[in-house]
């Protein structure tokens, strides 16, 4: 059992993420959030009424885990696409708003930018209403991009590899990514096989059953899945996000720990996988060692599922949650 960090010790690695460069390369969206109350239902059908309060739009997708790593000060660039659209200029203008480089993040014509709209009543999601297209890039397109990440990788710290299943992610973009120190990838169980070689996966327990065949069901079953994971992505590290039953590390050298959730009040759990793999990728390139990068990445979980919607965990937040689980 690895020792818990102290205040002191997590202090100094925020402080070494701040000086490190992270390239995030996957699938761009806009959330649009639609925030309400419901005093009645339709007299068209029987669905609420909302009564709209206020309207916003924040980055998802792949573009949250860039929001995550700058709410760490980490110095980040993107690569990416949007639509040739009003909502693809936002999503750039949310980037750059955030101090995000998007010298990699193409506009494509005839492409919608990936939307999701929310409508939020009382605490509650009450719709989902997605617009995107899962078509991948075009030819031309797709070699500009591994082109960036190739010359990217020669100077950063790390790559996060953050899949959506919306088409952007493939094989010669991963391998592109590798000669990176450090490549974090997070991905859907479809295209799992694409990431075999990179440092670390962080998908979570439902992800990881459906990419090994081995429903976790018991801490055996979890031991399974692990191993299998590892053995198949020929990865040096598996961490599996298991919601309120914390995280658990598996390594190719034998590392191995378990990690009970500290949240108090889970809100809402959107994007908290973001967090997880954003805080991996500094702490590691901050030279935290893996038992300890995956305990600050649980501590920042922990941080944004008792937040409502996609947020991000601050230094000064995380220090708190570590402050409150050595009491």
């Amino acid at each position: 059992m690895t020792a818990a960090a102290s205040a002191d010790e997590v202090r100094t690695l925020l402080e070494r993420a701040r000086a490190r460069r992270v390239l995030v390369v996957g699938d761009l969206m806009i959330d649009e959030w639609i925030w309400g109350t419901v005093s009645r239902i339709s007299p068209e059908a029987p669905v609420p009424v909302v009564a709209v309060d206020s309207h916003s739009f924040t980055l998802g997708g792949a573009g949250n885990v860039a929001n995550n790593l700058r709410a760490l000060d980490v110095d980040v660039a993107f690569v990416g696409t949007i639509g040739d659209d009003a909502l693809g200029e936002q999503a750039r203008a949310l980037l750059r708003g955030e101090q995000v480089d998007d010298g990699g993040v193409f506009a494509l014509a005839g492409r919608p930018t990936t939307r999701k709209t929310r409508v939020v009543a009382h605490n509650q999601q009450v719709v989902r209403a997605d617009w995107e297209s899962l078509a991948p890039p075009e030819p031309a397109v797709r070699e500009r991009m591994v082109a960036f990440v190739r010359s990217w990788a020669q100077a950063g710290h790390a790559i996060i590899l953050s899949d959506y299943a919306k088409g952007l992610l493939s094989r010669d973009l991963v391998e592109a990514a590798l000669a990176a120190p450090l490549v974090l990838a997070d991905p859907k169980p479809a295209n799992v096989d694409l990431f075999r070689g990179v440092t670390l996966i962080a998908p979570n327990a439902h992800e990881a059953a459906q990419a090994t065949g081995v429903a976790i069901v018991d801490a055996a079953s979890l031991e399974r899945c692990g191993r299998r994971l590892l053995e198949r992505m020929e990865c040096r590290y598996v961490v599996i996000t298991r919601g309120e039953a914390g995280m658990a590390l598996f390594g190719r050298d034998g590392e191995r720990l378990n990690i009970p959730s500290v949240a108090r009040t889970v809100y809402d759990v959107s994007g908290a996988g973001d967090t997880v793999i954003a805080t991996l990728a500094a702490m590691l390139s901050a030279g935290a060692p893996i038992e300890r990068a995956t305990q600050l990445a649980n501590y920042a979980a922990a941080v944004v599922v008792e937040k409502l919607g996609t947020a991000t965990a601050r230094a000064d937040e995380i220090l708190t949650m570590v402050d409150r689980a050595r009491r």
